[in-house]
């Protein structure tokens, strides 16, 4: 045990409690038929819980964590302390890029080095551990060598050193037992068309996930393969914009049936979008994954990944989640982070504590609006002329066969409510 978290105990589940405890997540209640934690499938985010030193665009760092240093003792220490971590909150899961739980070494065979160990250290940890690996993924677009891209740099060279990677993090995620490996395109896109090939870039970048694709049949690993949708950020124009940009890029490389979706609640915002619209977008194409659970600051109009904190936006979403299915191997993941001023080691319990109550109270939410029936029934009835015989055999014929019905039936279709004002005071009655 370390001394970083001052022996702080599990959390309980604890509705009236007075200290630090979780008064909504119950891990063991029932809900349709299923465990809240199995719903939910809480992930922790190595990277800005434990990599992520407090800086922003305009100031340095503001944490000062003993683990934070280059070498493989400081990696050790980072490990410990975030598993400390994980069993204090009961997660279930954990995700990491590769930059974050190993230091940079001089030459990639030494960062390789690197990070077996760490892989390695992770597997004895996880013995004494329920935490599980929910997703590996690879950082192409911190350090300068990946200025211009990873799969669709115009450097060749870069593109096999990318492909080591992922092919390094994609083994690993295997050993560990992960559940996904996620392909991040942080820097895949351009910032001027004056010195970029797009038609060049994307065929690239669609090699590049077959690769991925490939090889993970190869080893046998039986995760989801996921893409995650970044608009504008960092790059100006992104490649992977939103669920409907990538769709399309998967359905012309032959991809949509292999990759699957992890949908970010502040990506759909930056990308113009409401979580839900994109998490509805992507069980209707049928590659809704994984989520990554956090909020932007709506004044700031740029990524903050601040922990969710709004139960009507945290609820819809889980709707849509519960109206998929739920979760096959995604999950919940927490890619937020501290506020800079948030310096205590309570602050990054607290954090995930409230985070993980917030979507608690959601969930049960979303699972009584769909046991409740409304939403769904009076969705039903403003749809229900297209499930009459003579409507589907329009739709299955031509355009003048569709025309001669007006003539034929001599009717004057005239405008019907959408009822929104009911549909939303439906859903503030659970909210």
């Amino acid at each position: 045990m370390t001394d970083f978290f001052q022996d702080q105990q599990p959390l309980q589940f604890d509705p009236d409690g007075s200290d630090l405890c979780f008064r909504h997540y119950n891990p063991d209640e029932i809900l349709n038929g299923k465990r809240m934690e199995e719903h939910l499938r809480f992930a922790v985010a190595y990277w800005h819980s434990f990599a992520w030193p407090g800086g922003d665009p305009f100031g340095g760092e503001t944490f000062e964590r003993p683990w934070f240093g280059d070498t493989m003792e400081h990696a050790r220490l980072k490990a410990d302390v975030a598993f400390e971590l994980f069993d204090i909150l009961g997660a279930p899961y954990f995700c990491w890029h590769d930059a974050d739980i190993r230091p940079e070494g001089k030459t990639f065979a030494q960062s390789r080095r690197n990070f077996e160990e760490i892989i390695e250290y992770f597997e004895g940890k996880m013995q004494g551990s329920k935490a599980r690996l929910l997703w590996g993924t690879a950082n192409m677009f911190s350090h300068r060598r990946f200025m211009s891209g990873a799969a669709t740099n115009p450097d060749p060279d870069m593109f096999a050193w990318s492909a080591a990677t992922v092919k390094l993090c994609l083994d690993a995620t295997a050993r560990l037992g992960g559940q996904n490996y996620v392909l991040w395109g942080g820097r895949e896109g351009y910032e001027t068309l004056l010195n970029t090939d797009l038609k060049r870039e994307r065929k690239q970048a669609g090699r590049f996930l077959q690769m991925v694709v490939d090889y993970k049949h190869k080893i046998g690993f039986e995760g989801a393969i996921l893409v995650e949708p970044k608009p504008q950020e960092p790059s100006k124009h992104q490649y992977d914009y939103d669920v409907a940009t990538v769709y399309g890029f998967l359905k012309e490389f032959g991809l949509e049936g292999e990759v699957q979706m992890n949908i970010e609640q502040g990506h759909a915002i930056l990308a113009g979008h409401s979580f839900e619209h994109e998490l509805a977008l992507a069980s209707s194409l049928g590659i809704l994954g994984s989520i990554d659970m956090n909020r932007n600051d709506y004044q700031s109009g740029w990524d903050t990944d601040q922990f969710p904190n709004n139960v009507p936006e945290v609820a819809l979403a889980y709707y849509e989640v519960l109206k998929a299915g739920g979760f096959s191997k995604g999950g919940t993941n927490f890619d937020a982070k501290l506020r800079r001023q948030s310096l205590d080691p309570i602050d990054l319990i607290a954090s995930h504590a409230g985070a993980m109550d917030i979507c608690a109270r959601g969930l049960k939410a979303a699972a009584a609006m769909l046991d409740d029936g409304s939403l769904e029934s009076m969705r039903n009835e403003r749809y229900a002329g297209w499930d009459l015989p003579s409507s589907q055999q329009m739709l299955a014929g031509d355009l003048a066969s569709a025309a001669a019905k007006v003539d034929a039936e001599g009717f004057d279709p005239q405008p019907r409510s959408g009822k929104q004002e009911i549909l939303e005071n439906i859903v503030n009655r659970f909210v």
